[in-house]
């Protein structure tokens, strides 16, 4: 069985009489372990896949499961626990919170988990090693380059250690140095720690480090060499 499974989903929105339709009876399978690439124009419904996959939002029609859960059964409340434990979620903007230091950040879904206060110290310096930031732990956001702020984000994101990362544009605000870095992670952590990555991006640089390549255009997915061009 596929770790992500989305079968004829259908979303729907409505934007004053007219009825916008990003993803119009939707089936793809997605592997544990891959790394995954959205395509597709602004407005395509990537973010809107993406955002159905990390049960931020809910299809109209069609079943979405991810490992042995189907999201489209679940309450509310049990939604959230189940993101808290699955989903690591990373943002075009950093999203930080100014007033905290980098390590305050990458602690702060950990207070979501009933752990001691040794074992959220344990992994929010285990997450911060991971992307090279234990010298900035004390920082706040506004003395950490985009770069770094990027990389405390992936931080916070991998620190309860959840089997599935999605990222909305990651790379869109940042130079071409530092856009390189945080995808070098990402690989990193797809081929190293084994994470499933769903990534949105309009940057064919950013695509390339993708195993595999899905496009939305008028809501209709397309996969592989036709996904690229």
């Amino acid at each position: 069985m596929a770790f992500i499974e989305l079968r004829n989903v259908t979303k729907t929105y409505r934007k004053g009489e007219h009825v916008v339709v990003p993803l119009a009876d939707v089936s793809l399978d997605i592997q544990a372990g891959e790394f995954c690439v959205l395509l597709g124009p602004s407005g395509s419904g990537k973010t809107t896949l993406m955002n159905l996959i990390a049960a931020v939002d809910r299809a109209d029609k069609g079943i979405v499961r991810v490992g042995d859960t189907d999201l489209s059964r679940m309450s509310a409340s049990a939604l959230a626990d189940w993101r808290a434990r699955t989903v690591g979620y990373i943002f075009q903007q950093s999203n930080l919170v100014p007033v905290l230091t980098a390590y305050e950040n990458v602690e702060l879904p950990l207070w979501l988990q009933p752990l001691s206060r040794a074992e959220r110290h344990r992994r929010t310096s285990l997450a911060l090693a991971a992307v090279g930031l234990t010298d900035r732990a004390d920082h706040l956001p506004r003395q950490l380059s985009g770069g770094q702020e990027q990389r405390v984000a992936i931080a916070r994101a991998i620190v309860a250690d959840p089997p599935l990362l999605v990222a909305d544009e990651p790379t869109g605000n940042l130079d071409h140095e530092s856009a390189d870095g945080v995808l070098a992670l990402l690989e990193r952590l797809n081929r190293e720690r084994g994470k499933t990555i769903v990534m949105v991006t309009h940057d064919p640089r950013a695509a390339e480090r993708g195993t595999r390549h899905f496009r939305l255009d008028k809501g209709i997915l397309t996969e592989g060499e036709e996904a690229r061009r």
